[in-house]
């Protein structure tokens, strides 16, 4: 069996698991609601305060999939009660970030600032310390589109192997390579 799919996820208090008739998953907490929907071979049933994740079959197909719906509504039920957040460092100089409400303005060594809207679901936070990297903090309670969202900023401008240049992740280690070495 998979040793994930078969593990229960228990219940927090204040957070209620609704399984509707076509495998859609609702979690319903303190900070919010997130559905999803799961495979018709999958079945989820809620069982005095855990919910179990089943499959019919050993097939290869059935045992991947049960892994990652159990994963998936655990994903749900942690970000519903705690909530995710990843922060991002800006290393350069003049690299800048600044955002009024869901928009985040970025100055990273373009000839024009680079302008993106993020989704309603994400709450931004910027700061800008004297002697440190300014740093943008991103919350949400949906891990899937938190990660995606963040991969989306990196991409704007990625972590060079030289001077290590660009958008980083708070306490990513990156490769560094040497430089050209002088001529004998």
């Amino acid at each position: 069996m998979s040793r994930i799919g078969k593990a229960p996820i228990a219940i927090p208090a204040g957070v209620t698991v609704t399984v509707s008739d076509k495998n859609l998953v609702t979690v319903k907490g303190p900070k919010g609601e997130l559905t999803q929907k799961v495979d018709s071979d999958i079945t989820v049933s809620t069982e005095d305060g855990k919910i179990i994740v089943s499959r019919p079959t050993d097939q290869k197909k059935h045992k991947a999939l049960h892994g990652l719906y159990r994963a998936l509504i655990n994903n749900m039920v942690i970000g519903v009660t705690e909530g995710y957040k990843t922060t991002q460092e800006l290393v350069g100089v003049g690299y800048r970030a600044s955002n009024t409400g869901n928009t985040l303005e970025l100055t990273l060594g373009f000839s024009h600032q680079i302008v993106f809207v993020l989704p309603k679901e994400i709450k931004v936070t910027t700061t800008a310390e004297k002697g440190k990297n300014p740093t943008i903090t991103l919350e949400s309670i949906d891990k899937q589109l938190l990660g995606q969202v963040a991969a989306k900023i990196r991409s704007f401008r990625k972590p060079e192997p030289y001077k290590g240049k660009g958008i980083k992740f708070e306490g990513e280690v990156l490769r560094r390579k040497a430089g050209k070495s002088a001529k004998k």
